[in-house]
């Protein structure tokens, strides 16, 4: 039965916005990202998703960096502010899902109109200033999610705030895998698949988890924003394949 756990994940939705509204507003940065954890973490449990994290040998969280991953669902959010919370970058869209999108929105997420220059140029310059201020800024930069076992080429635009701001890029490994240790497809988050059969499946699931692999940081200092990308790109795709892999050219 999958009605109770559907139930007690809406139930957990209407917690966060309550937190969103009454609390935020009262509370610093600090307090904030403990609550942002603590829910992502609360989800999790509720979906039935254990985490595997994997910490690189030097981690980053006492660095400022900016955050990129490769990008299978909407879990991957709060697989990684699990971790450590983020200011995520995201498709303009989601604003729009019910519920999820003022939630995400009150958790500090950059919304961002694909294929437009002088938005991109606008966020841009907010990721550099919200850089700057200390925060700890993430973005997909597959640009949409990708099928497991699928890694799509990398836009290079929004590394270029990295390089702005003087800061190393932290690249995350993201894979959801079922009870034998395969990659599980009830997580991809693809085609005409909506926000409600992709949780209907992810609590069929049963026995998933998120690995999260912290990779080695990427230095930007002198580099031009497609190498960035690329050397990004390759760290990612060889965390995820386990294997030599051909490098796609960035976008």
């Amino acid at each position: 039965m999958i009605v109770w756990p559907f139930l007690r994940v809406i139930l957990h939705l209407l917690q966060g916005l309550a937190t969103s509204a009454f609390v935020f507003p009262l509370v610093g940065d600090a307090r904030r990202e403990v609550l942002i954890k603590n829910w992502s973490r609360g989800l999790l449990r509720i979906l039935r998703i254990q985490m595997d994290v994997r910490l690189s040998e030097a981690p980053s969280s006492k660095r400022s960096v900016l955050v990129v991953a490769n990008h299978v669902s909407w879990l991957d959010i709060f697989v990684i502010n699990a971790l450590q919370p983020c200011h995520f970058v995201a498709k303009a869209d989601i604003r729009k899902w019910p519920l999820l999108g003022w939630l995400v929105a009150q958790a500090g997420t950059i919304f961002i109109a694909r294929g437009k220059r002088r938005e991109t140029r606008r966020v841009q310059e907010g990721l550099v200033a919200g850089i700057l201020r200390g925060q700890r800024i993430a973005f997909f930069p597959e640009g949409t999610t990708s099928a497991q076992g699928i890694l799509l080429p990398f836009h290079s635009n929004l590394f270029e705030a990295a390089i702005t701001a003087g800061v190393p890029i932290q690249p995350y490994a993201l894979r959801y895998l079922d009870k034998n240790g395969d990659l599980d497809k009830a997580a991809n988050f693809i085609g005409d698949t909506t926000f409600v059969d992709s949780m209907m499946l992810i609590l069929k699931a049963r026995g998933m988890t998120a690995e999260l692999s912290e990779l080695p940081l990427i230095e930007t200092t002198g580099l031009d924003r497609r190498v960035v990308s690329q050397l990004a790109h390759t760290s990612i795709a060889t965390a995820l394949f386990r294997e030599d892999v051909q490098d796609l050219p960035g976008r």
